[in-house]
């Protein structure tokens, strides 16, 4: 059995981040799904891993750690492999405001207010809320011209190779993505679909694809 199990949802936009760093630096890992949204609430035996109920969950030869943010840099540290950070302090401060932006501007509105009521609430026969939409593709437009501008000039979202960066921003564009009005959006920005089609082929995407994906 592996030494790293990563306690998670196979959907979940967070554990997919960690598990495309595990897939990159090509370490093996156990995912064990923690249903953190039954109607019975997060399992108890999962607050004692994360004292908040959140997923993703790393557990490596006796070592706990939460946050994905935190678990995708510790996987590129303590593991072989290519490199996922830069060491240049400007480039590596990019990758970190890159994925500060993410969280903060990005994640609920592409995900929770686009996908969530577009593509995931029609499947349960829900209306969506179209309010909720509007408002979250205003929000999200100023997320994509920015990432459209730093890609004018580098072919990736913190340079010119691959970092945490690019994979922590590839899940939430991709649910983002699957909603009409997201697929626009991407499509309007020449180098932000250019780069989202690159990601689309690595290995690491194909092996994390979820289930709310088409095939």
């Amino acid at each position: 059995m592996p030494a790293v199990t990563l306690f998670g949802l196979e959907r979940s936009v967070y554990t997919r981040i960690a598990r495309l760093a595990l897939h990159e630096k090509d370490q093996a890992y156990q995912l064990r799904e923690v249903e953190i949204f039954g109607d019975t609430g997060v399992p108890a035996d999962h607050l004692q891993r994360h004292p908040f109920g959140r997923i993703p969950v790393l557990e490596h030869d006796g070592f706990r750690l939460f946050e994905t943010a935190a678990i995708a840099r510790y996987v590129d540290e303590a593991f072989a492999g290519p490199q996922l950070q830069h060491t240049e302090p400007q480039a590596r401060a990019l990758m970190n405001q890159t994925i500060g932006l993410l969280d903060a501007y990005a994640y609920r509105p592409m995900v929770w207010g686009v996908f969530v009521q577009r593509v995931r609430r029609p499947l349960q026969e829900n209306a969506a809320d179209e309010a909720t939409i509007t408002r979250s593709l205003a929000s999200v437009a100023v997320v994509l011209d920015v990432l459209e501008r730093g890609l004018r000039s580098r072919s990736h979202l913190a340079g010119d190779a691959l970092t945490l960066a690019d994979l922590h921003a590839y899940p939430m564009l991709r649910y983002f993505a699957l909603a009409p009005e997201g697929a626009g959006a991407l499509a309007a920005r020449p180098e932000l679909a250019r780069w989202f089609d690159a990601m689309h082929q690595r290995g690491s995407v194909m092996a994390t694809r979820t289930s709310l994906e088409p095939a």
